[in-house]
This record gives C-alpha cells, sequence and structure tokens, in this order.
C-alpha cells in the first residue's frame, strides 16, 4: 500500500553478522540472514560495516578492494537486491582510493532493480587507544568529504558508517531524513558504553528512524564487536534489537507515526542555530 508515492507502512531489517577473512564465506553468510529476512517481508535491508571482510589485519581489506561499479561484493549486492526484489544496503564495501595503501570504506545503496543509487564514504575515521586495543584507521581508510542522502520509496535517507555516530553535526547536515543508516563494527568495550546511546540520540535529535546494524561476537582475528543490531523510532524507543550472534533484527516503520510526531512536536522546525 502506498500513499503519495511512499510505502505506508513496511519492514525493514539490519542484519547483525560476526565477519571473518574470507569475502565469499561472508557473502554466503549474508545471503543466508537476507533470506531470512525477507521471509519476514523485510523491503529494506540494511549490512553492517565489513559484512564482507575482517580480516586477520587491518590491511587484509586492501588486498580485497574492488574498483566502483566492478567486483565479486559489488556484484552480490546487486544480483541479491534484483533477485529478490529488496533495497539492500552494504554495510561497508572497501573500494580503491587514489592512494594504493589505503581504501574508501564505502557504504552502497541499490534499489530493488539492481542498480547502485548511493555511496557514501566514511567521513570519520575512528581511532582508539586504550587498554590492549589499538586501532588507527586513518592507516588504511582514506576519509570521505560528502554528505549523502537518497530518496527512495521510503523516504528520504541519510547514510553513515560507525564512528560518525559520534559527530552529530553530520546528521544535521542531512536536513530533516526520514530514515538514518548506521551500519556499524563498534568494538565491544566503547558498544557496551556508547552504542545504545548514541544510536538512540541519532534518532531523537533527529525525530527519524534509524537502522543500526552491528558486527556482533568473536572473529576470528581476536577482536569482539559489540553487535546489539538494533532499530529505532523517532522517539527514541528501541523497537526491536539482537544483543549477540548472527542474525536479523526486523521492525515496521511507519511513516504515519513519524509525521504525527514530527506536527505535535516540532522541534526541528524550531533550530535556531543553523551553522550546522
Amino acid at each position: 500500500m502506498k500513499e503519495n508515492g511512499k510505502h505506508k507502512g513496511f519492514r525493514v531489517a539490519a542484519i547483525q553478522m560476526a565477519s571473518g577473512p574470507s569475502v565469499t564465506a561472508n557473502l554466503e553468510e549474508a545471503a543466508r540472514l537476507i533470506e531470512d529476512a525477507v521471509s519476514q517481508q523485510a523491503k529494506l535491508i540494511v549490512l553492517p560495516e565489513y559484512f564482507c571482510i575482517m580480516g586477520m589485519k587491518d590491511t587484509d581489506k586492501l588486498a580485497a578492494r574492488e574498483q566502483p561499479g566492478d567486483g565479486q561484493i559489488q556484484k552480490f549486492l546487486s544480483d541479491t537486491a534484483k533477485r529478490l526484489g529488496i533495497w539492500l544496503v552494504g554495510g561497508s564495501v572497501p573500494l580503491a582510493s587514489p592512494d594504493p595503501d589505503k581504501i574508501y570504506n564505502s557504504c552502497l545503496v541499490y534499489a530493488d532493480n539492481g542498480e547502485q543509487v548511493a555511496r557514501y564514504d566514511k567521513i570519520h575515521l575512528f581511532g582508539l587507544r586504550l587498554g590492549h586495543e589499538h586501532y588507527a584507521e586513518e592507516k588504511t581508510i582514506k576519509a570521505g568529504d560528502k554528505v549523502v542522502t537518497v530518496d527512495s520509496p521510503f523516504g528520504r535517507i541519510g547514510l553513515s558508517i560507525c564512528y560518525d555516530l559520534r559527530f552529530p553535526e553530520l546528521f544535521r547536515l542531512m536536513k530533516n531524513v526520514d530514515i538514518i543508516l548506521a551500519p556499524a563494527a563498534f568494538t565491544a568495550i566503547t558498544g557496551k558504553a556508547h552504542w545504545e546511546v548514541l544510536v538512540r540520540a541519532r534518532a531523537v535529535e533527529n525525530m527519524a528512524y534509524v537502522i543500526a546494524p552491528g558486527q556482533g561476537g568473536y572473529h576470528v582475528n581476536g577482536r569482539e564487536t559489540n553487535g546489539d543490531s538494533m532499530i529505532v523510532d523517532p522517539w527514541g524507543v528501541v523497537m526491536e534489537r539482537l544483543p549477540r550472534g548472527s542474525g536479523a533484527v526486523v521492525a515496521t516503520i511507519d511513516p504515519d507515526y513519524q509525521t504525527s510526531l514530527r506536527a505535535n512536536l516540532p522541534a526541528l522546525n524550531h533550530r535556531t542555530l543553523q551553522s550546522c
């Protein structure tokens, strides 16, 4: 059922994985979980960051990089979207950059005809030195510089990846999006402390639904990710979640409910500081 060109109510899914170093094996697992989400009537399905590869070392993703529009990972996303008649989002795909020692960490959106309709290159690169955990994404990733939104049958969608959640100005620059995508691979330590509050805050302050799929569990490389993939409504309520393990988190988005909230609490119209 549609109203004014938008689905009146529709099912969406956040896919949680514990990806490993084999791209082929990860794509097979992603396919299984996508099929599970489709069996629950999901029409917009979002995979987590690094769904296609979590290497034994940070540089492994360089070997898996693809040229834009060509490669095993992008073909999988396009073919799967078209075959199942869904909108499918590759949480992040390693794409070639001008620097041979770095990739773009890119969120790719495919329409139900298999066409890529949006690409967002991760802007904020994660860095952490906390106990035995050290991360420095800038060593292997080239930062993007463009805020990306895409108009869809489901409304206006804003794209982000993981660490971006800590920078609310990014989401303000998207301008009144209906849905925010936040695929992630939060560490267990930072995730336990901040993941839920960040996801819910972005939903509340933008009065938007947030689909937040994560890596969740122990990985072959010894890393532990937070998981707790969730779908949050514009009031900040966690609609569905999956604390650990692989699976599909599915919920129904209601545009009428969102419209009502924004009419009753027009906070987005009350902004006076417009620099962001």
